[in-house]
């Protein structure tokens, strides 16, 4: 057995054993330094030394950034990756700003011209727009935008939550969380005033996601749908806010609510609104009421729910809502309530937040975070029923929270945060490049309008050629998940603390007269 080297007897004291245990102790990183320095250690001691001073780092750091929580000078905060972000402070409603701001607004005569838009027809009034698809083709809009960006009509503080708008006789509509009350409210599209609110006791909250709704409302011939985090379904009246009818759909059907929220968009179905309920019922996955009185008119399914809002779509001949569940992606026949096709999906924690694309006539893009990539499903009819062929399915998109939109043969979507460009037709990546965060985007004009998950508004060219951003600015502060809405050429924009909208028309002199 090798003898350990002798330690000379004239040693200075800052060199002796108890010494380096006392730095060792006190101040892990010197002591470690002064044991590598010491020629009379052994290799193993060296190793063991090395080894508590990486976890003394790790706790000593931990320690620090738990007193900077408890002094209120940092806190940490979940934005889309793997693990919480360190953040001077989170994205949360400022009530006092927000109470400040309407109290002012109710003071101050209202401007003229607020109805102006009330003579257009109806454009944005569906999650995500016409036919769940991002894409916006109502009138022409800026391409090239100033250095400081297209210009601002309004900012102001809202509530919390991840609802978006939508928008109808001149108004636009969303959900938020005020306090322990779930807010529906109507805010005036040209000066972003609220026209008129309706709230009722509901709290959603939970760590990663925050307090507030998730859903999107719905309009539907002068009827608004809401659905809150909690289950709260209302039908109210879109020009005074009054409440015509209203479920709690966890209650109706004894489901249990999802882990992190009720979060898929109600949608129109003939004369029913349909939404997508909790887990651990039977056949009661998916429920229809009736628009006018609120009357349950069917129930379908058994499969554990998403987050993913349904598609309406028309697929190898048959209307049908297109549907991500915890197992599966499906086509449910609305009037027979039959399963038409499905295809296996599965997702970690059951994590499945963008909703299924529609790809030309015929098929659906699903994609997911976390690893799992996309799939590209053909529908096809096949007797009585249809069938589902996996045309590509790989990892080149993994949209998490942000959907993917399609034009010209290509999708264009957020690959955990960086945009990228994938072929429909085969699943090649195009391009990937452009960090933009776990943010939104929309098609318009042949170009991508994208909101980062910071706040940041980016014009980039929808083209397979390559990554071209044309422009850039703030728009909003924050964690910013919250879908972009995009009527008669405003934009619209939120997140939990505020909200804004840009005039992105090209002729804006010329719109206004209409």
């Amino acid at each position: 057995m090798q003898n350990e080297p002798a330690i000379p007897l004239d040693i200075p004291w800052y060199r002796t054993p108890f010494f380096g245990r006392l730095i060792l102790l006190v101040c892990p990183p010197l002591g470690w330094w002064l044991v590598l320095r010491d020629p009379f250690r052994t290799r193993g001691q060296k190793v063991l030394v090395t080894l508590f001073t990486l976890l003394w780092l790790v706790v000593y750091t931990a320690l620090l950034i738990g007193l900077a929580m408890l002094l209120g000078v940092a806190d940490l905060e979940f934005k889309g990756g793997f693990g919480p972000t360190l953040v001077r402070a989170r994205t949360r409603p400022n009530y006092g700003w927000l109470d400040e701001s309407r109290r002012e607004q109710t003071a101050a005569p209202a401007p003229a011209g607020t109805n102006l838009w009330r003579k257009l027809p109806p454009y944005w009034t569906d999650f995500r727009g016409p036919g769940r698809a991002g894409r916006y083709a109502e009138q022409p809009l800026l391409t090239e935008w100033p250095p400081e960006g297209p210009p601002r009509l309004w900012r102001q503080p809202c509530g919390g939550g991840y609802a978006s708008f939508v928008v109808a006789e001149g108004l636009a509509f969303t959900l938020e969380q005020r306090w322990e009350k779930e807010i529906v409210v109507a805010y005036d599209l040209e000066t972003g005033r609220e026209v008129w609110t309706h709230g009722y006791d509901a709290l959603f909250s939970e760590w990663m996601g925050g307090d507030g709704p998730r859903a999107t409302p719905v309009y539907h011939a002068g009827l608004l749908f809401t659905l809150g985090a909690t289950g709260e379904l209302r039908c109210l009246s879109a020009a005074r806010g009054s409440v015509l009818w209203r479920k709690n759909v966890l209650l109706d059907t004894g489901a249990q609510n999802l882990r992190w929220g009720l979060a898929a968009s109600p949608v129109i179905v003939d004369n029913a609104v349909v939404v997508v309920g909790g887990d651990g019922t039977q056949n009661q996955m998916v429920v229809a009421y009736d628009q006018l009185n609120g009357r349950r008119l069917w129930t379908a399914l058994s499969d554990t729910p998403t987050y993913a809002s349904p598609l309406r779509a028309e697929l190898a001949g048959r209307s049908q809502l297109v549907l991500v569940t915890a197992s599966r992606v499906l086509g449910l026949d609305c009037g027979s309530r039959e399963v038409l096709w499905d295809t296996p999906w599965k997702v970690p924690y059951n994590a499945s937040c963008a909703p299924p694309v529609l790809v030309g006539t015929n098929r659906v893009f699903v994609s997911a975070g976390y690893g799992v990539g996309g799939v590209l499903v053909e529908v096809a009819p096949s007797g009585l029923r249809a069938s589902a062929r996996t045309v590509w399915q790989n990892r080149n998109l993994k949209t998490k929270f942000n959907p993917a939109v399609f034009w010209g043969d290509h999708l264009y979507g957020l690959d955990e945060g960086v945009l990228a460009c994938v072929d429909a037709r085969t699943g090649e990546r195009l391009w990937r490049e452009g960090r933009y965060g776990y943010g939104q985007l929309l098609l318009a004009e042949g170009h991508l309008i994208v909101l980062g998950g910071e706040g940041q508004l980016a014009l980039v060219e929808a083209t397979p050629a390559g990554f071209r951003e044309k422009a850039r600015v703030e728009a909003l502060r924050g964690k910013t998940w919250n879908v972009p809405a995009l009527a008669h050429g405003r934009l619209l924009l939120r997140n939990a603390v505020e909200m804004t909208c840009f005039d992105l028309r090209s002729q804006p002199a010329e719109a206004a007269t209409h």
